[in-house]
């Protein structure tokens, strides 16, 4: 039996800290070093790249960040996965071979292909494959189509490894992937070792957004001590799948049960997180605090992957504009009620969707004019450039001497710009032809999971809201429960949890459906699901359309939903004193 592995991220975005990967490989023991470059928004931007240059479509990010780690990386025999390779994993290959011999270095590259839908996407719908948006259920329009890209597993990674590769180039594999790959080939796993290869997807889940683990975006931020510049974390993953995750000693930031326990309840869509590879149970993750900075993770429990796979397509989205103005002082509703009202009536039957955003509100009394601001943000999206490039813009412009007192916009006019949208779907894993090219340059296919069946959507958990009498006091629900939100597609992510038992039951029978929407009125009208999670003392929600389009093409002011759980943490709420 071997001894755990040690794996490492150095990147949960393609603007992640450039120095991290060093930092990673220099600054303690470990075994393999991991990066995520490829959010959603990320896959449109290395699309437009790849259809003006097919040379690229990959995260030239990761060359800047493994130049200077290159050497030490190689002396020290630590692995380097990472998905970077974006829309053109040989295209990063080459590169990387390029830059070792400027630096007079030798490391085996493979890279993992077979995601990339575009180049079958007619043929695949002419076999049937409609592509039905999993959020609308309608189906794809290939001529919209700029990218489209299934979620590809673990066992490519794994089988590069087995080859000898120093560093393994995916392209659109689940984050997860990223660590289950070197945890399954350390420990000699089986595709049907279900229950490691669960434990795997919730180390590579907990440690796949960098700093998210070990203090970033955290809502209890002044638990941690030093926040400067936390460390990036590492997983040590044992045999059976269970865990400990960690960060190098003497760097910033903090791995507790709390920081762990939000990024276990980040953009998730239940209890059951679904990759290629298996299913995972987080309705059976225990946290456990074992010393400073060190948290387990066991007790994960897997069953067979879904037969499907996601496709995270984008699609051309049309074109938008935005201005936004301020307003100083006195009387702001009125003035804003007044300016959009003449902005409107400026628009005319422009063939445009117009939005009108009100963002804060200034200082009663304020000491300095920056505190009295407030915000209008006016936005225009339509199918016709031309209605919201410069008719857009000359509208508003001409209201400057003709409205409110002070007027000023904080950004001149600008024309208006495409935007892409998200369209998730599902595919056969059965058509997805996952192949890896191994270092001696031959190309080998990557079965399909040995078992696979269809996994059932949690029910929607309803909890009575009856609860023993006992004095309250109205208060901010963060008082006493933390959160992180984040976006998947149109939706919206948000996770609630609290420290104890006690706090536990109050929260799963207060905070219904019904009472996120009192809480959320902007989402009154919309479907959310909502999932129990005992052992992480959590609630899981999904708010369903909250972001329509994605993030590259949702009118709301935070495109990602990333403050949405800060919002809820602020809403006023009738808490126990016996809990406060």
């Amino acid at each position: 039996m071997k001894r755990s592995v040690r794996i490492a991220n150095a990147s949960g975005f393609l603007g992640d800290r450039g120095s991290a990967l060093l930092e990673m490989v220099t600054g303690g023991d470990i075994d393999f070093v991991t990066g995520d470059y490829l959010a959603e928004v990320t896959m449109l931007i290395l699309g437009r790249q790849f259809m003006k240059d097919p040379t690229t479509g990959y995260a030239k990010a990761f060359l800047h960040h493994l130049e200077p780690a290159f050497s030490e990386v190689l002396k020290r025999g630590v692995k380097v996965v990472v998905n970077a390779g974006g829309l053109n994993p040989r295209g990063l290959a080459s590169a990387v071979t390029a830059l070792a011999g400027k630096l007079g270095l030798s490391p085996k590259v493979a890279t993992v292909e077979g995601d990339n839908l575009r180049p079958r996407i007619d043929q695949l719908i002419a076999e049937g494959n409609l592509f039905q948006n999993l959020e609308s259920g309608k189906p794809l329009d290939p001529r919209l189509l700029f990218t489209a890209n299934a979620y590809l597993g673990a066992w490519g990674i794994v089988q590069a490894l087995e080859a000898g590769a120093d560093i393994v180039i995916c392209p659109r594999v689940t984050d997860a992937s990223l660590v289950v790959g070197p945890a399954a080939f350390w420990h000699g796993w089986k595709r049907d070792d279900w229950d490691a290869l669960a434990g795997a997807v919730v180390a590579g889940h907990i440690i796949e957004c960098g700093a998210q683990a070990t203090g970033g975006n955290y809502s209890s931020f002044r638990e941690v001590a030093d926040m400067r510049k936390p460390g990036f974390p590492l997983a040590e993953v044992d045999h059976d799948g269970s865990s400990v995750i960690t960060k190098h000693e003497g760097t910033g930031g903090a791995v507790t049960v709390g920081t762990v326990t939000a990024q276990l309840v980040y953009e998730i869509q239940g209890s059951k997180y679904l990759n290629p590879d298996v299913t995972t149970d987080l309705g059976s993750v225990h946290l456990e605090q074992l010393g400073k900075d060190r948290v387990r993770t066991s007790g994960v429990k897997g069953s067979p992957p879904s037969p499907s796979t996601k496709v995270a397509i984008t699609t051309a989205g049309g074109f938008v504009n935005e201005m936004t103005f301020v307003f100083t002082g006195l009387e702001v509703d009125a003035k804003m009620s007044m300016f959009e009202e003449a902005a409107r009536a400026a628009f005319g039957d422009l063939p445009a969707k117009i939005e009108f955003q009100r963002i804060g509100a200034g200082k009663e009394n304020p000491v300095s004019e920056n505190e009295s601001c407030s915000f209008l943000r006016v936005l225009a999206s339509s199918r016709d450039e031309a209605a919201v490039g410069r008719t857009f813009s000359s509208a508003l412009i001409e209201l400057g001497l003709a409205s409110y007192p002070g007027l000023f916009a904080i950004a001149p006019p600008a024309t208006g710009h495409p935007v892409g949208r998200f369209w998730p779907a599902l595919i056969p894993q059965r058509l997805v032809e996952h192949t890896v090219t191994l270092p001696d340059g031959s190309t080998v296919p990557v079965a399909l999971p040995p078992v696979m069946h269809d996994v059932a959507v949690d029910p929607t958990a309803r909890e009575s809201t009856v609860l023993p009498s006992s004095p309250t006091r109205r208060v901010p629900l963060g008082t006493l429960v933390d959160a992180r939100s984040g976006d998947k597609g149109s939706d919206a992510n948000l996770g609630l949890w609290v420290r104890s038992d006690a706090a536990f039951e109050w929260l799963r029978h207060t905070v219904s459906v019904d009472r996120l929407k009192m809480l959320v009125p902007e989402a009154a009208s919309l479907e959310i699901s909502r999932t129990v999670l005992p052992n992480l003392r959590a609630l899981n929600f999904v708010i369903r359309g909250l972001l329509s389009g994605g993030a590259a093409a949702t009118m709301r002011f935070d495109r990602q939903a990333k403050a949405l759980g800060e919002f809820v943490r602020a809403r006023h709420v009738e808490i126990p004193v016996s809990l406060l």
